[in-house]
């Protein structure tokens, strides 16, 4: 008997998506079949691989899936690493979260603290433990210069802040975040623009996150583009969403606007420079092989730029060239027919990889459309991202 013959055939179905003809995303994919409240490890392991593969995927029907369990999961994705969600317990979220802490409400599931209520509005006279609880959701408020008010009423919004689930201090990005729709708003889609001068626009239903994959953008480089991506670095500021806590996005949400606001790096307090991130601007996928661009331009501090491993590496040190440099870069792949939002139901779970994608929530009129509850839960990953060129022992 082949050793194959011994391997169990996967329980689950990994069904393509069916695209129209104007959408050129090249990731995604829907799961069916599972029981995340009981899955195996060799599922486990399947999943993960399928994820890796996939970038973002939709595990369909798991309504009743428990919060202890969606940790569990979470946690046998990455055994090795600290059982711990990647922003750390909630008082140093609190404390520490700048930006992230300040645009939103987030709690802890009680009995499983590490996955995390986010929403928008009433989640009801008990919600797993947590007591007629109203949720302040992310918003366009981050924008520097928010839509017009009776537009947002109507439905007309914006994508609020493109980033990577990374807190780019002291832990390394998690591998994957797992999203679960408990309840989601109803009603017309929402009109998302850039309102950039682009005239781009995009419909979606309410409540939805939006994805664009970083090895697409990777693929839109030129050749001297892709080897000065492969032999460069960023480092990010300690405690880099309190650094920005200040700062304002541009319209489109992707990036910041340079207005002066960034904490000095005394304003931060204590921190310890062992536990400064510094990255490749390449991070090489560990199933597929892809490279991709994976810059998180929100807490960037300082680029080291070269197109070979002799070069000594030109620095970038001015948020203000820093900004400037990746604006000419990332927005190629913002563009409609790059964009995927899941068009989830209540009880599935989107799965992403963070070392290939940016995702972004999309803020609507909640008089309109009504609630929403996810449950959120992802991992500091054992492992960080790995580069095509390792970045210097010296740097």
């Amino acid at each position: 008997m082949s050793p194959a013959a011994l391997t169990p055939e996967p329980t689950f179905q990994v069904l393509p998506l069916i695209k129209r003809k104007d959408q050129k995303f090249s990731f995604g994919a829907i799961v069916e079949g599972l029981d995340l409240n009981n899955i195996s490890d060799g599922d486990v392991k399947r999943l993960k691989e399928t994820i890796w593969t996939h970038k973002v995927i939709v595990v369909k029907n798991q309504r009743d899936l428990k919060p202890e369990k969606h940790w569990e999961l979470v946690t046998r994705f990455d055994p090795e690493a600290s059982q711990v969600h990647s922003h750390g317990d909630l008082k140093t979220f609190q404390q520490k979260g700048g930006v992230l802490s300040k645009a939103r409400d987030v709690y802890g599931i009680p009995g499983a603290e590490n996955v995390r209520l986010i929403g928008k509005g009433y989640q009801g006279d008990d919600h797993y433990g947590l007591k007629n609880l109203t949720v302040k959701g992310l918003s366009n408020d981050f924008h520097a210069d928010p839509p017009d008010e009776t537009e947002f009423a109507e439905g007309i919004t914006r994508f609020q802040r493109w980033h990577i689930d990374a807190p780019l201090y002291a832990r390394d990005p998690a591998w994957f975040t797992t999203l679960r729709a408990v309840k989601l708003p109803t009603g017309p889609d929402v009109t998302i623009r850039w309102d950039d001068g682009s005239g781009l626009s995009m419909t979606s239903p309410p409540g939805l996150t939006a994805f664009f994959s970083t090895s697409q953008l990777y693929e839109m480089l030129s050749p001297e583009e892709q080897r000065l991506a492969d032999h460069s670095w960023v480092e990010y500021a300690p405690h880099p969403y309190m650094w920005i806590e200040n700062c304002k996005a541009p319209s489109t949400g992707l990036g910041l606007k340079s207005q002066g606001k960034e904490h000095t790096i005394e304003e931060l307090g204590d921190y310890d420079e062992r536990d400064i991130k510094r990255y490749p601007f390449v991070w090489v996928n560990p199933i597929t092989g892809e490279k991709a661009f994976q810059v998180h331009g929100l807490a960037a501090r300082k680029l080291f730029l070269r197109s070979s491993a002799s070069e000594q590496p030109k620095v970038i040190d001015d948020v203000v060239a820093i900004r400037s440099f990746l604006h000419d870069i990332q927005p190629r792949v913002l563009r409609p027919e790059y964009i995927w939002l899941p068009e989830v139901e209540e009880g599935d779970v989107v799965m992403w990889d963070n070392y290939g994608t940016f995702h972004t929530a999309v803020d609507y009129p909640l008089e309109l459309y009504g609630p929403r509850t996810m449950h959120q839960a992802n991992v500091g990953a054992s492992r960080g991202p790995v580069g095509p060129v390792p970045i210097p022992a010296t740097c």
